[in-house]
């Protein structure tokens, strides 16, 4: 019997995730026959728009899916705008019937949010969401990997990691020589493997070679709340403070301190654009110390105060919060500790 795999898309979701994840199992079937179908859900039945404005026609409401053995739900910028305590419901019921349920991109916050991880579950979503998700959901841990398969849970980070989480679920249950000829129709060069991290080393972001240069970036993009001085720095690497501001002005013509500050801000940025929460929340998180030299600092940087810099959506929903960050926001849900399973 074919297998099927139901995707619930949410407004605003990202079309290349979902694209990358329907397109293996197309081909799989054009070489092995009916392996697969796949079904498109909407919340209410009705089309969805992706990010890019292309709307899709839904096949039917997550309220009366048809059956499936897995779900994922595909969503984009801001996949908590829709989320409902209707919609939460349904997902914890596809639970327990035993669906197996999964998150494209940033699918992973709804299913947080309805309750469905254990701190125990392996999971991940697209890197730029990761600072956020760990602001709300503290208990729960998400990698930086590609894709995570695990107890009943499959995620993975949207985009062309889509492709490779589905090549791997193609070998699981196939073999891997069908994944290798489905990936050559995409002309890949190979099969990622999940534990591939999404973003580009450090050494290609900046493009910096030296190995202390490297690892004192690092260093800065782990100590964001609590960030290093100077002098802690050097330590973190063994030289001095001399010699780790010349590392910085030949290789980046910049200083440790400045270039500390714009990966805060950039981090103060993505937390403003997608999550809930207060400035002066983010403010902490992110080390600074007091909302007006965040602001005045934040100002400089992009033009705009961050009231003004968050989302409409952000801007409209932060005055009327009531929760905390890491809390879900439907108050009949247990702790993400105590999901129901």
């Amino acid at each position: 019997m074919p297998e099927d795999i139901s995707f619930l898309l949410l407004p605003g979701f990202s079309a290349l995730g979902f694209m990358s994840a329907v397109e293996p199992l197309r081909v799989a079937n054009r070489f092995r026959g009916d392996l697969y179908r796949w079904h498109i859900l909407s919340a209410d039945g009705a089309p969805v728009a992706a990010s890019n404005g292309i709307s899709l026609n839904a096949e039917a409401s997550v309220e009366t899916p048809p059956p499936s053995h897995t779900l994922f739900v595909v969503a984009g910028f801001e996949p908590l705008a829709c989320y409902t305590r209707a919609l939460g419901e349904c997902l914890r019921k596809l639970d327990r019937v035993g669906v197996t349920l999964g998150g494209i991109d940033t699918g992973s916050f709804v299913l947080a949010e309805a309750g469905l991880f254990r701190p125990s579950h392996r999971l991940t979503l697209h890197w730029e969401a990761r600072s956020a998700f760990h602001e709300r959901y503290a208990s729960l841990q998400a990698s930086q990997e590609l894709f995570e398969i695990d107890e009943r849970r499959i995620t993975c980070a949207g985009g062309t990691a889509s492709i490779d989480m589905m090549l791997d679920m193609i070998a699981r249950s196939h073999g891997a020589a069908l994944a290798s000829a489905v990936s050559e129709q995409f002309v890949l060069g190979r099969i990622r493997q999940r534990s591939d991290h999404q973003r580009m080393e450090i050494a290609a972001r900046y493009g910096v070679h030296n190995p202390r240069l490297i690892q004192v970036i690092g260093v800065m993009e782990r100590h964001m709340e609590e960030p290093l001085a100077p002098d802690a720095l050097a330590r973190e690497i063994g030289v001095t403070r001399r010699q780790l501001e010349r590392l910085f002005c030949a290789s980046l013509n910049d200083t440790p301190t400045h270039f500390y500050l714009q990966l805060r801000l950039e981090r103060a940025r993505e937390l403003l654009q997608q999550t809930d929460m207060s400035i002066t929340a983010i403010c902490v998180a992110c080390g600074f110390e007091s909302p007006s030299h965040f602001s005045r600092t934040y100002r400089a940087k992009y033009g705009a105060s961050p009231r003004h810099d968050r989302s409409p959506l952000r801007r409209t929903l932060a005055p009327t919060l009531t929760q905390t960050a890491t809390q879900p926001a439907d108050p009949t849900l247990a702790p993400a500790s105590t999901a129901a399973q």
